[in-house]
């Protein structure tokens, strides 16, 4: 049986859809208050708890074989990374290997090696990536860059208004990645040969400039994009005005600017090692979008 953590996630619906599919056993980690139907009438096991309790990790991980971490503190506790990507994490390995778990998943995020000092998610990351490689269990590590799910609200407002937002620099590099594919690499992870105590980075095949994204929303829907491109500069200003009001809120918005600022994407060999590993072959972004957005 997989226990699947942070299940109501755009990711963790996935991996919990395709293993029942699979007419796979899984057991969905989720809140009281999360909207989990969908979950349980797939068939899979619901274990209501909080990330935060030693002794529901403890419970939930007990019969269980695979752990796939797919939470993350966006999805939990108003971006509360030390509690939830941190601590929350160090807990579920600690009782994963004492429940005799044979492999242990952990979704990452791509760049978290780089010492972003300013984003709180990719510190704690990092450093549950190495205590997860030394803490005896069988592992892989996914750094996924951005998910191509993120995009499908945008992709709507887009197909309303023609509008699309980009903030920061338009010619900045990314490969958004299929969360389909992520979502059937994290399974894969569990039998694949080779993927066994490795870290691999997940983007999709494509590199795309920033400014590209729009492009594509445009050929999908057949309209003009209507491009609006403020400065990094604005998030900047607005993140010191909500720091004077809420500091942590400020910290935890640290995140979200490195994401903005930097480049995210995956070579050409990190993606042929990675179709090669699992045997893929990776979702063009354009594909993805089409196929939920039925167009």
């Amino acid at each position: 049986m997989f226990l699947v953590t942070g299940a109501t996630g755009d990711l963790g619906r996935r991996i919990v859809r395709l293993l029942r599919e699979r007419d796979v056993s899984a057991r969905s980690f989720v809140r009281l208050d999360a909207r989990y139907a969908e979950l349980e009438n797939r068939g899979s096991e619901i274990f209501i708890g909080d990330l935060r309790r030693e002794r529901d990790l403890h419970k939930a991980c007990q019969g269980i074989q695979y752990v796939i971490s797919a939470h993350g503190s966006g999805e939990t506790s108003n971006g509360d990374a030390e509690t939830i990507d941190y601590q929350a994490s160090i807990e579920l390995i600690d009782q994963a290997k004492a429940a005799g778990v044979q492999h242990f998943v952990f979704i990452s995020v791509l760049g978290v090696d780089r010492g972003y000092e300013d984003a709180p998610v990719f510190k704690a990351k990092r450093e549950v990536e190495k205590y997860l490689q030394t803490s005896g269990l069988s592992y892989t590590i996914l750094r996924p860059s951005g998910f191509a799910s993120n995009l499908l609200s945008l992709a709507e407002q887009f197909r309303q208004t023609g509008l699309y937002v980009l903030i920061g620099d338009p010619l900045s590099r990314t490969s958004i990645v299929s969360t389909d594919d992520l979502a059937r690499l994290a399974i894969a992870a569990v039998s694949a040969e080779g993927a066994h105590n490795q870290i691999f980075a997940v983007g999709g095949p494509e590199i795309l400039k920033r400014e590209d994204i729009p492009q594509i929303f445009s050929h999908i829907f057949n309209r003009e994009p209507f491009l609006l491109n403020p400065p990094l500069l604005a998030v900047d200003g607005l993140r010191n005005a909500i720091g004077l009001f809420n500091p942590k809120l400020r910290s935890s918005l640290g995140t979200f600017r490195t994401l903005l600022a930097n480049e995210f994407f995956t070579t050409a060999a990190e993606t042929e090692r990675l179709e090669s590993t699992f045997n893929i072959q990776l979702e063009p972004l354009e594909t993805f979008l089409r196929r939920y957005l039925g167009v």
